[in-house]
């Protein structure tokens, strides 16, 4: 005999009805808005009744068995809030989840009442289970499993693959609040955590100035990352895909100059070394010439503040974390004026040029994440503030475009901040 699989907003309809799970209640009298506890896994004042509404959806759709199966807390509030996420007539209302003493959001439905829905209909899955036919999840599945994404490399805990040509100084040992990679066997819900944090290719454009003359462009995919290096530094026994920066005798007019961009390039060495590591992007120089980082504006290096740091050379150091900046992309989705930043500049072998023109600089390169700009590109189409629900495609490296509207983006960019704080 098979086994019903509800619809998530029916059956939490009756959830809420029966009040039978704490904190799970509605708000008021018109039954459009309800409250779902939402407390951090970590927290120390943690109890398992804080987390029933995430085991019993569980339950009811077939992925946890209680004797047969191992409990699985954050996929179940995972899969949960994706479910939730993913209904066109319901939205998050108030998100209530760091309030110390009461964590929870609010949720309200859009355009119907709670009793405006239909019982569900089953139909038999192949494999003699019933699932239900919901249009809405049926269309985001086709858009997953039509994506270019490739298998997910099994690499422990992080899901993230580093180069075993890695020096073991390079290294790095993932947050462990990085939540495990999706099992192997069906694909992630959120295509946006597939192509942001399980992918280990990101797509980097690459841009050299020197004196501030564009001399260099090329756009790498780096599985193992990349390493700026001069002429004389394309070692294949180092760490990450060499970028060879060209030398600067047919590229610059005045000889003085020509010398000293020489040096710089000589003193790289080994050249300076960028690379995935867990959420975000770690950076070490393995020669002896000195460079300085910040994030900044795509058309030019913030020259009115100083670096954000030098690269290290004994140790690797972290110059970009994924978190902050989907929360940041958010809030500029939300009506913040500012966009996050997402372009890497170095300024190899002089001080930073803090409050001087930065074109004056021997060597400045600078560094895009591809996939980074689209996110970006994608808000400010979308309208940013507007909350309009129309179409956007999102083009990130190698893979298909992804159709998604403006609500759909931003509450997958939801899910992914929740899914990097469980």
């Amino acid at each position: 005999m098979g086994s019903q699989k509800p619809r998530i907003l029916p059956w939490l309809v009756s959830q809420l009805d029966e009040g039978r799970l704490e904190g799970v209640a509605w708000l008021g009298q018109s039954r459009r808005r309800f409250r779902i506890p939402w407390k951090h896994g970590l927290r120390q004042d943690a109890q398992q009744e804080d987390f029933g509404i995430f085991q019993a959806w569980a339950e009811a759709s077939g992925a946890y068995t209680p004797g047969r199966d191992k409990p699985d807390l954050p996929t179940w509030k995972r899969n949960f809030r994706s479910a939730l996420n993913r209904k066109e007539g319901l939205r998050l209302a108030e998100d209530h989840s760091k309030d110390p003493q009461d964590p929870h959001k609010v949720y309200e439905f859009v355009n119907s009442a709670a009793g405006d829905f239909p019982e569900p209909e089953a139909s038999p899955d192949t494999d003699g289970r019933f699932s239900t036919s919901d249009t809405q999840e049926s269309v985001l599945e086709g858009l997953v499993n039509g994506m270019n994404l490739g298998p997910i490399p099994d690499e422990g805990a992080s899901g993230l693959a580093v180069s075993p040509e890695y020096h073991p100084q390079l290294l790095l040992s993932p947050n462990s609040d990085i939540p495990a990679p999706y099992p192997t066997a069906g694909p992630p819900e959120n295509p946006l955590k597939q192509l942001l944090v399980l992918e280990e290719d990101w797509e980097f454009e690459v841009t050299a100035f020197y004196r501030g003359r564009q001399v260099f462009q090329q756009t790498v995919f780096c599985p193992g990352g990349l390493r700026l290096a001069g002429p004389e530094g394309g070692d294949r026994t180092l760490p990450g895909q060499p970028i060879t920066l060209p030398a600067p005798e047919a590229l610059l007019a005045d000889r003085v100059a020509k010398g000293y961009v020489s040096r710089v390039l000589s003193g790289l060495a080994g050249g300076l070394a960028l690379w995935r590591a867990g959420q975000g992007l770690c950076a070490q120089r393995l020669g002896p010439c000195h460079a300085y980082w910040a994030v900044g504006e795509e058309l030019l290096p913030d020259s009115s503040r100083g670096p954000d740091g030098e690269v290290p050379k004994e140790t690797a150091g972290s110059v970009f974390n994924l978190g902050p900046f989907v929360t940041d992309l958010i809030a500029f989705i939300e009506g913040s004026k500012r966009s996050p930043r997402y372009t890497f500049w170095f300024c190899m072998g002089e001080s930073w040029p803090q409050d001087q023109p930065w074109t004056k600089k021997l060597v400045m390169v600078k560094v895009v994440p591809t996939c980074l700009r689209a996110l970006v590109e994608m808000a400010r189409v979308g309208g940013a503030s507007s909350l309009e629900n129309t179409s956007l495609d999102l083009h990130i490296s190698n893979s298909q475009p992804l159709s998604l509207t403006s609500e759909q983006y931003k509450a997958y960019l939801q899910d992914l901040v929740e899914d990097m704080d469980f």
